[in-house]
């Protein structure tokens, strides 16, 4: 379990909602992957270039992400 499962959930939620960013912590619930594990695959994603990340400020801070349209 971990990345495949995570990116095919960004992949699908995407398409569905191309404006919605995704916190590692919802990924983990919805997935019923560990949040470690979702964590490190987010990364490992990133740095492959299949997801896109942002830093989000304010009261609830924390990286969101959503896939990246012209990956796979």
């Amino acid at each position: 379990m971990g990345q495949q499962e995570v990116y095919d959930f960004l992949k699908d939620k995407y398409k569905k909602n191309k404006e919605k960013w995704w916190t590692s912590k919802i990924i983990a619930e919805k997935t019923d992957i560990s949040r470690g594990s979702v964590t490190m695959s987010l990364k490992k994603l990133c740095y492959q270039n299949f997801i896109e990340f942002k830093v989000e400020c304010g009261y609830k801070k924390g990286n969101q992400y959503k896939h990246k349209p012209d990956s796979k």
